[in-house]
């Protein structure tokens, strides 16, 4: 032991101390995370400019090895998938079934929940759980909406789980696989799939009561810091305007129980039909072509509809087509997006009517409604008058609704501004990611390659534009991803990770095999959320075969413990792609993947330590 200390080279203490404050640093959050990260990678890279490693006349650590992070297929694979998530939630393809979980959530809330969060546990045993968390994320985030709980107290728990699932198989999880090719090329041994089962189940089983009591306790409650105000403006009704034209899904529905079942959350004010207005009740009534229905409804309501069935407001939809210059052929806009207006005091608009107005000539935007401070109003929208202080709930393509900031007749609502999903790019959204999953499930396409080629196609369809794609992008798990590829690399190479281990060895084996595969788990699970799960797996499993041969005891049940442990990703959010993935939408912090995922690596390290043992007849 002494002689491997004083011949580690002092790069390797170096690069353990960089590694140790950048940890703190993180752990703190004093300084933004981008900036902590930036420095660690320029601490490297002047450490290794001044004092360069070489073997064989080859430099080990280069300055082309430690930036090599940022281009690195996971960093891609990861960026990728997050601009997938983006066009499915721009498409708007997930609408149905979250619609559908969040129907089943109002009856049976913890049954709904429960369900979920174990249908991601049993697939992620046998798929890559990066895509299944990727699906699941704007799913958690509407039920954690419907709920009225924070989106922080679903998003973690959605990474764990993914996680233990992924250690009850061989195929669970990339770490279980190449851990096993270690092992095989090491000594010739084989891990049978079904293997880790028994004890994957013990672990996962301890994680989810740990998440259902304590984890539950130490989750963060923290809102979106970006999330605009409209709450206060959810209760406000707009008189908008439905036009029965032919083909409309409308002619011939009636109401059942007084309620028209097909204009959810929306009332039915008048119908104009030629020159006679029906009025409520709506007895022995249908609605035929032709007909004009004045409806009352809240913004939410409108948006609802045009998600889910854009067909009612086909006429209004219509409107915001937009022409292309060069061949004159007219497509609809993909980037639709409803705002809150007033009417300005002194507007050329007052005691003008809608239709006199020609507002979509003007600004090729549209009126979808109109609120006058609460009162009942029973006439065709087109022949309101306006006044001084109405609220018009304008529906048009994003370009031209920022146009609008310059019309003095009207005052922009900025913090109203909402995107609608464009619902004819759902099915194109949706056989990407399909694709994306196939193609990486079944091993034919590594998933680096498969998410750049999906989020390229999200964008080529126009599922989203190159903006949208970019702000799907997170600086923050950009440059955290590249630097703690750098400090991994920098800590393999200068042999601080070989080091740890053999120390581990040397300083438990004289205690007996549990005591070794004890130290293991807890050694394993520490570096794999300083380095990652699968270059832990890869580097401590030959050390593992070394130290079983070093005490006599099976070197079998070593290396399973190393595959325990480096699935143990839960106290950063560098130790695996999902918890990188979860860390923008549940709006967390550095530290608390530490708060959250701290603990639950210890009580797994004890748990482990009474139960594999006796579960492997080692007592």
């Amino acid at each position: 032991m002494m002689e491997t200390l004083i011949a580690a080279p002092w790069q390797m203490w170096a690069t353990l101390a960089i590694i140790a404050v950048t940890i703190g640093f993180y752990t703190a959050d004093r300084l933004p995370l981008e900036l902590v990260s930036a420095g660690a990678v320029v601490a490297l890279l002047v450490l290794f400019l001044i004092a360069p490693m070489e073997e064989q006349g080859r430099n080990l650590l280069s300055t082309e090895t430690l930036l090599s992070g940022f281009a690195s297929p996971a960093l891609f694979a990861i960026l990728g998938l997050l601009i997938i998530g983006q066009g499915m939630f721009q498409a708007g393809a997930l609408e149905h079934p979250t619609e559908y979980l969040l129907r089943a959530f109002d009856k049976r809330p913890m049954i709904v929940t429960g369900f979920v969060f174990l249908f991601i546990m049993v697939v992620s045993a046998f798929l890559n759980n990066t895509p299944v968390v990727v699906m699941f994320i704007p799913i958690m985030a509407a039920i954690a909406h419907q709920s009225k709980i924070r989106v922080s107290r679903f998003m973690m728990p959605l990474s764990y789980l993914s996680i233990l699932g992924g250690m009850t198989t061989l195929i669970g999880s990339s770490t279980n696989l190449l851990a096993a090719q270690s092992y095989r090329a090491t000594t010739g041994g084989e891990i049978g799939f079904f293997e880790l089962t028994p004890m994957g189940l013990i672990l996962a089983g301890v994680g989810i009561l740990y998440m259902l009591t304590a984890g539950r306790w130490l989750l963060p409650k923290r809102d979106n810091p970006n999330q605009p105000g409209l709450n206060e403006r959810d209760g406000k009704h707009f008189i908008a305007q439905i036009e029965i034209n032919r083909g409309h899904p409308l002619i011939g529905k009636g109401p059942v129980a007084g309620l028209f079942v097909d204009l959810p959350d929306i009332t039915v004010r008048m119908v104009q039909r030629r020159e006679r207005a029906i009025l409520p009740p709506f007895e022995d009534f249908a609605f035929r072509a032709g007909d004009m229905v004045v409806v009352a409804a809240t913004r939410s309501a409108l948006a609802s509809l045009l998600k889910s069935n854009p067909d009612m407001l086909e006429g209004l939809m219509a409107e915001t087509s937009i022409a292309d210059e060069e061949d004159g052929s007219v497509q609809r806009s993909t980037q639709l997006t409803l705002v809150e207006a007033i009417v300005a005091p002194g507007s050329r608009l007052i005691g003008r009517s809608v239709a006199q107005i020609g507002f979509h000539a003007q600004t090729n935007c549209v009126i979808l409604g109109i609120e006058r401070r609460s009162r009942m109003i029973r006439t065709q929208m087109n022949t309101i008058r306006l006044e001084a202080g109405d609220v018009l709930l304008i529906l048009g393509d994003l370009k031209d609704i920022r146009a609008l900031r310059s019309d003095r007749d009207i005052l922009l609502l900025e913090y109203s501004m909402q995107n609608l999903p464009d619902p004819r790019n759902a099915r194109i959204a949706a056989l990407i990611f399909a694709g994306v999953i196939g193609l990486t499930a079944s091993g034919l396409v590594p998933i680096a390659i498969s998410a750049i080629i999906g989020a390229t196609a999200m964008v080529a369809t126009g599922c989203l534009n190159v903006r949208q794609a970019a702000r799907a992008i997170d600086r923050r798990i950009y440059l955290l991803i590249g630097a703690s590829l750098a400090m991994g690399v920098a800590l393999e190479r200068t042999g601080g990770a070989a080091f740890l281990g053999d120390a581990l060895a040397s300083s438990a084996g004289s205690f007996g095999p549990v005591v070794l595969m004890s130290a293991f788990f807890i050694m394993c699970a520490a570096m794999t959320n300083v380095l990652s799960n699968n270059a832990t797996a890869v580097l401590f499993t030959p050390v593992a075969v070394a130290a079983a041969h070093q005490i006599g005891m099976d070197e079998h049940l070593l290396v399973l413990t190393v595959i325990f442990g480096s699935n143990c990703s839960f106290a950063t959010p560098i130790a695996y792609q999902t918890n990188l993935l979860v860390m923008t939408p549940g709006h967390y912090k550095f530290k608390d993947f530490i708060v959250v995922g701290g603990p639950l690596i210890i009580l797994l390290w004890i748990v482990y330590t009474f139960a594999a043992p006796f579960y492997y007849g080692l007592n």
